[in-house]
C-alpha cells in the first residue's frame, strides 16, 4: 500500500470514530445538551470530538495489532487457526455477560440487560462480516468476526471496569465504526493483484496443510510376474 493511502486511512478512520462518538455523547445527554449555551455547546463539541478521536486511534493500534496476530497465528496453527479464533470469540462473549454480572450487578439484578450487550456485539459483527465476506472471499468471515468481537472488546475494557453507562457507549461507538471503517475499506486501498496473489498462496498453503495431516496412503500394485517362456 502506498504511503498516500495509509494517510487517507487514518484521518478518514480518525474523523469516522471522531464524529461517531460526538453523536453518541449528544445523543445520550440530550436534554442537558439543548439546554447548553453556545460557548458550553461548543467546548462539549470539541471535549467529545477530540475524545473520540482519541479512541478512535486506538482502535487504529489494535486494528494494525491484529493483522500482525493473524500472520503469526496462521504461521503457528497453520489450518486450526480459524478454529482457535472461534473459540476465543466464544469466551469473549461469555465472558462479557458473566464476569459483568458477577461484578457488577445488585442484589436481584437481572442478567437480561448484560445478555443485550453480548448479543448486540455479536449480531451487529456478524453483519460486518458478513459483508466482508461478500466482497472479498469466505476465508475473510472468522477474522473479520474475530476482530469485530475480541480486538474491539480488549480495546472497549477501560470503559466495562468503570461500568457507567454512558462512557460504555461513548467509547464503544467510536472503536466499533473506527473498526467497521477500516475493516471495509481496506482491501478496496490495496492493489487487486496483490489480494489475489495472497488468497492463492493462502489457498495453496491450506492445502498443503492438509496434505501433510491427512497423508495419502499408497495403494499397493500387484505386480504381474512374466512367465518365462
Amino acid at each position: 500500500m502506498k504511503a498516500k493511502k495509509w494517510v487517507f486511512l487514518f484521518w478518514t478512520t480518525l474523523v469516522v470514530g471522531a464524529i461517531s462518538g460526538t453523536i453518541t455523547g449528544f445523543a445520550l445527554d440530550w436534554n442537558n445538551g439543548m439546554k447548553l449555551g453556545v460557548k458550553e455547546f461548543i467546548v462539549t463539541f470539541i471535549w467529545l470530538f477530540g475524545v473520540s478521536a482519541m479512541f478512535s486511534v486506538v482502535s487504529q493500534m489494535g486494528f494494525f495489532a491484529y493483522l500482525s496476530l493473524h500472520r503469526i497465528g496462521i504461521g503457528i496453527f497453520r489450518s486450526w487457526w480459524n478454529g482457535v479464533q472461534v473459540i476465543l470469540i466464544a469466551l469473549i462473549l461469555f465472558d462479557l455477560v458473566y464476569f459483568r454480572y458477577q461484578f457488577f450487578a445488585e442484589e436481584g439484578e437481572s442478567i437480561v440487560p448484560y445478555l443485550l450487550v453480548s448479543v448486540f456485539l455479536f449480531v451487529t459483527s456478524l453483519m460486518v462480516a458478513y459483508i466482508k465476506q461478500k466482497e472479498t472471499t469466505k476465508e475473510a468471515f472468522v477474522p473479520a468476526l474475530f476482530l469485530m468481537i475480541v480486538v474491539t472488546t480488549l480495546e472497549w475494557f477501560p470503559a466495562l471496569y468503570i461500568n457507567d453507562p454512558k462512557w460504555l457507549w461513548v467509547y464503544f461507538v467510536p472503536l466499533f465504526t473506527s473498526n467497521v471503517w477500516q475493516l471495509l475499506i481496506l482491501h478496496r486501498l490495496l492493489d487487486p493483484k496483490v489480494i489475489e496473489e495472497s488468497a492463492k498462496k493462502q489457498a495453496k498453503k491450506q492445502a498443503g496443510n492438509q496434505i501433510s495431516t491427512h497423508p495419502q496412503k499408497k495403494q499397493p500394485t500387484n505386480r504381474k510376474k512374466k512367465k518365462r517362456s
